[in-house]
């Protein structure tokens, strides 16, 4: 990466990928897209399970080193999927939507089991 412009594209899709905690989509360009469906459906699931620890907090029902260790592993899912997204250009293929489901499909279980 020789060329200072593609070195500063390369800077500027990683930070709008990666901040905020939200996945964004680039198109070739580099132009903001609204968002793959593959993407959109795990970034969803990943809110939502972080809205159903914010709730068991606040219903007593998850203490805070529950909700510190479920805090830390959908920041870990959130980072994976940044650069899922990042090295395939703004997408994440079928298999790595399945690998991430997959992955969520366990802290839901965990989330639910801590909640009831």
């Amino acid at each position: 990466m020789n060329n200072p412009k593609i070195l500063l594209a390369s800077l500027a899709l990683t930070v709008l990928i990666g901040s905020g905690g939200t996945a964004i989509a680039q198109t070739a360009a580099g132009v903001p897209d609204p968002g793959h469906p593959r993407i959109n459906e795990v970034q969803r699931r990943i809110d939502n399970q972080e809205n159903r620890v914010d709730r068991g907090i606040s219903d007593g029902q998850i203490n805070a080193k529950q909700a510190a260790h479920d805090d830390a592993k959908l920041a870990r899912e959130q980072n994976s999927l940044n650069q899922d997204a990042a090295k395939n250009g703004g997408h994440i293929t079928k298999a790595e939507q399945r690998n991430l489901n997959r992955r969520l499909n366990k802290g839901s279980r965990q989330i639910y089991r801590q909640r009831h």
